[in-house]
């Protein structure tokens, strides 16, 4: 099984990222050594949809360029799912391109956010450990 550290102040950021999107879905990279992430990059959906999300194309070359520069990695591509269960779409999984990385759903469909982490591989799905790092 995957798994995924998130310190707490990251955590937080991601929420609000996600919930500042509201409606549509809000994505962005998590950034990190390991399996621990320690940037969070927010990115613009193009799309401006509720369903579906597409990464800005030059917001994410800047910001995989300033991974390689702070000689970090992709650990993780989050999401936000305003309306819908934190689990992978049809959608998710035919555009999982990055097998490494830990896909992170954020769902908002209710009053609390459920916070899910899917590794995605070849269509297969399972379920990744995310952890909050308090601290």
């Amino acid at each position: 099984m995957h798994q995924l550290t998130i310190p707490q102040r990251i955590f937080s950021e991601m929420i609000d990222h996600c919930r500042k999107g509201y409606p549509y879905e809000a994505c962005g990279i998590l950034a990190g050594e390991g399996h621990v992430a320690s940037k969070l990059y927010a990115m613009t959906n193009i799309e401006k949809s509720p369903v579906s999300y597409q990464l800005d194309p030059k917001e994410q070359f800047n910001a995989l360029k300033d991974i390689r520069a702070n000689h970090l990695s992709m650990v993780a591509i989050f999401h936000s799912h305003p309306s819908s269960a934190a689990y992978p779409s049809l959608t998710d999984v035919n555009l999982a391109f990055y097998e490494d990385a830990v896909y992170v759903i954020v769902s908002l469909s209710e009053s609390t956010p459920v916070v899910k982490g899917f590794s995605i591989k070849q269509g297969k799905i399972e379920e990744a450990e995310v952890a909050i790092q308090y601290g």
